[in-house]
């Protein structure tokens, strides 16, 4: 059983190997690439000389060049992906592509051993002590799985105080939502400004992404919202939100090149 690990950090690929060393001898690296672009040439390059592709690859979301969501923009991957990160908000992507499982960091043994697990329930391989029966068509079987999840369902509202009264607030009405000293709000198109009780993290789940993206750690806007774009230094972008927003509205770096591609569509 060959993977590939995606990761720009060594001591992040030291400690994955040491793990899966210990809970998955059967398990043999047979490569690591530290970038989208080192990824995309490396199974590329491999698919030119006619080897084998991996049977899984260990994939972290937060690369040097950019999130590692990109790859399957450039190429065609074929294995089954773990995805591994330092964050909770990319669950739900991650699992739009050949994802069966998500890590967070540091991953921890226990975790490991369960995803690894899901990955022999699903492709019906079993150790060699076990005897190794391998399905024909890895492809099928991650088509079958994918199809027999649920159907995402977003947000439409959301139930808000307004003085002494309960507001249902159409999500369709929403200009932005924004993290101020540990509290979560959001204003309407008209303005109005409203607490929400979730964390930004759970309202990145719960919001559309073809209507809702967040551009940093405590902003998520629409399209709508955004009235002005410029450069801003080390490759990021500052926004002039409408209704007005009264703090720096900075795309992160890391958010860059996914809202260039948001605001385009």
């Amino acid at each position: 059983m060959n993977i590939l690990i995606v990761e720009d950090e060594k001591l992040a690929v030291r400690k994955l190997t040491k793990l899966l060393e210990e809970n998955a001898p059967e398990l043999v690296v047979k490569g690591v690439a530290p970038s989208i672009a080192a990824t995309v040439e490396w199974i590329e390059e491999n698919r030119i000389a006619g080897e084998k592709e991996p049977d899984l690859i260990f994939m972290d979301i937060e690369l040097a060049d950019g999130q590692s969501f990109e790859i399957f923009n450039r190429i065609e991957i074929r294995s089954t992906v773990i995805f591994t990160t330092s964050y909770d908000e990319y669950a739900l992507q991650a699992f739009k592509v050949n994802s069966i499982d998500y890590l967070l960091k540091p991953v921890q043994k226990e975790d490991l051993q369960r995803s690894l697990k899901k990955f022999h329930d699903l492709t019906g391989y079993q150790r060699k002590e076990e005897a190794i029966a391998l399905p024909s068509s890895l492809e099928n079987i991650l088509k079958s799985f994918q199809m027999q999840q649920p159907a995402v369902e977003y947000r439409k509202r959301f139930l808000v105080k307004q003085g002494a009264r309960l507001l249902s607030v159409e999500v369709t009405d929403i200009a932005y939502f924004y993290i101020d000293e540990g509290i979560s709000f959001f204003k309407n198109h008209q303005g109005q400004k409203f607490v929400v009780d979730y964390r930004i993290e759970e309202l990145t789940d719960f919001l559309d992404p073809q209507h809702f993206l967040r551009i940093n750690r405590s902003l998520i806007v629409t399209h709508q919202s955004v009235a002005q774009i410029q450069p801003y230094y080390n490759n990021r972008l500052a926004l002039t939100l409408k209704p007005a927003f009264d703090k720096e509205a900075i795309v992160s770096r890391e958010k860059s090149n996914d809202f260039k591609k948001w605001m385009g569509k």
